[in-house]
């Protein structure tokens, strides 16, 4: 007897479904191993937490069913299955265990590793099969001279297997680098569970640790990381694109452990940097910015909202806040007076080809570009919003303008349509008064109201506005029963009709 729990809807939604453990087709030995069952239980005996919520992504929920059972066995507890999570499956939906109660998070799969604060984390990344041999010779013809300076990354399910990696290459190759999953969860590090031991090189000079999506790596003295080659262990996807873009002065190179062959990423980097800088263009003629909320567990995502509302209103642009789970084209399209949208999630989903939405989406990075005069654009690229936060490694100032100079109104050329464009530096101050007088209207020559809603605007100038509510005009009529059944067969429909439907 198991509980699922689906976190689209706005209230909690809770169904006792009557099901077999036994429908999974994974052998329960096979469960123990692949799951960590034993870890599980462990983790939740020795906390005493009493209700667990299960996150499992799509293609592993046919196993939930049997690992919820073997645990609530083992354990004695109340456990809820997560599913269709609100927003990507890779990050941690906090929010949707809160609805249940849920004293802990068991997370299956894989995952971004973005931080979480709310509730205490297991990671059970599972165990997916790999060649370690085939993954060393791969390296060895890919890094052929064995002084190469090389970091090793790889996706999570595959963590298990780098220990026996090491001990393959790390004699012969002793300037390659083994990276370890080191996510930044809360101030108490017993909270994450499911992670390797510890590296005792990262201790050894801090000042040479590399922390980046919740690993980290030591390099060696007096070398940057553009001193180094990036290995990576795993099938193309989100997280390589994120290492490549991050780290986009290395030379990257992969090993797919689903067909076992490995490659120079030919991928052109520059080519994707250009696309992303036509998006940060684009925000810089906009006019109205759509701030798309793409996650509600990341840490400190509100204080990045905040941060991008103050920036885009400095920079003279109107800003509205979307909440709407999992973004899609058709979605986006029901808004058209927005110009551009700037997306918050976990930095793996922010990298989002909107090449078939109506309106462009950035990254915060690429707002703060656009707003942020002080921000130049030099091929760095940060995909992790916490980075542009205060204290962050790559926040920049957003600058008060200078009367004196009329620093707060000029002008610059775009890159896209070719005209001038303002750009109206607007001061601390000024916000704040425009904020006290916002019960004022303003009132144009001809003595009317004028609008100053971006969005009203937009609508009133459109050809078709909706349907007409016409209030008032529509008669009242009493309710009537409806149609019963079907849409293919209505019960007081005859059976020729169902026979012609069929």
């Amino acid at each position: 007897m198991t509980e699922a729990f689906s976190s689209n809807s706005e209230a909690v939604l809770q169904r006792t479904v009557d099901v077999a453990a036994t429908e999974s087709d994974n052998p329960a030995g096979d469960l123990e191993d692949l799951y960590q069952i034993s870890d599980t239980c462990h983790f939740i005996q020795n906390k005493g937490f009493k209700k667990v919520a299960l996150q499992f992504p799509d293609e592993l929920l046919v196993d939930s069913v049997a690992v919820s059972a073997a645990i609530e066995k083992g354990t004695e507890v109340k456990t809820y299955i997560l599913g269709d999570t609100s927003y990507g499956s890779c990050c941690v939906d906090e929010v949707a265990a809160e609805h249940v109660g849920a004293d802990c998070i068991v997370h299956y799969g894989r995952s971004c590793l973005s931080p979480s604060r709310r509730l205490p984390l297991m990671y059970v990344f599972g165990k997916r099969p790999i060649n370690v041999q085939k993954c060393a010779e791969t390296f060895r013809e890919l890094y052929p001279d064995s002084d190469s300076y090389v970091v090793v990354l790889y996706n999570v399910t595959y963590s298990h297997a780098i220990d026996d990696f090491r001990k393959i290459l790390g004699a012969s190759y002793p300037n390659t680098v083994f990276s370890v999953l080191r996510p930044d969860h809360s101030d108490c590090q017993e909270q994450v569970y499911g992670l390797p031991p510890d590296d005792d090189n990262l201790d050894r000079l801090d000042d040479g640790v590399i922390r980046k999506f919740g690993r980290q790596f030591s390099l060696k003295e007096g070398k940057g990381v553009e001193d180094y080659s990036m290995f990576y262990i795993g099938r193309e996807g989100l997280t390589l694109t994120n290492f490549m873009m991050t780290w986009n002065r290395c030379a990257f190179s992969s090993f797919d452990p689903e067909v076992s062959t490995g490659r120079a990423e030919s991928i052109n980097i520059n080519k994707a940097l250009m696309k992303r800088y036509y998006a940060i263009e684009r925000a810089k003629d906009a006019s109205v910015v759509g701030i798309l909320v793409g996650t509600l567990g990341v840490a400190n995502y509100l204080a990045v909202i905040d941060q991008l509302k103050e920036s885009i209103r400095k920079a003279g642009k109107k800003s509205y806040m979307f909440a709407m789970g999992k973004i899609n084209v058709a979605k986006l399209a029901n808004f058209l007076e927005i110009d551009v949208y700037v997306l918050v999630a976990c930095p793996e989903n922010s990298l989002l080809d909107s090449s078939e939405f109506y309106r462009p989406v950035v990254t915060p990075f690429e707002m703060e570009v656009a707003c942020n005069k002080h921000r130049e654009w030099s091929g760095e690229y940060v995909t992790d919003f916490r980075d542009l936060l205060p204290g962050g490694s790559s926040h920049v100032h957003f600058p008060e303008p200078d009367e004196s100079t009329n620093e707060e109104d000029s002008t610059d050329v775009s890159l896209i349509t070719g005209a001038l464009r303002s750009s109206c530096l607007r001061s601390s101050s000024e916000l704040a008064s425009a904020s006290s007088a916002s019960s004022l209207v303003i009132r144009n020559q001809t003595l009317t109201v004028a609008n100053t809603n971006t969005a009203a605007s937009f609508l009133a100038g459109r050809s078709w506005q909706g349907l007409e509510p016409k209030l008032g005009e529509t008669p009242v009529v009493k309710a009537v029963e409806g149609r019963r059944g079907i849409a293919i067969a209505y019960e007081e429909e005859g059976t020729d009709s169902k026979d012609c439907c069929t």
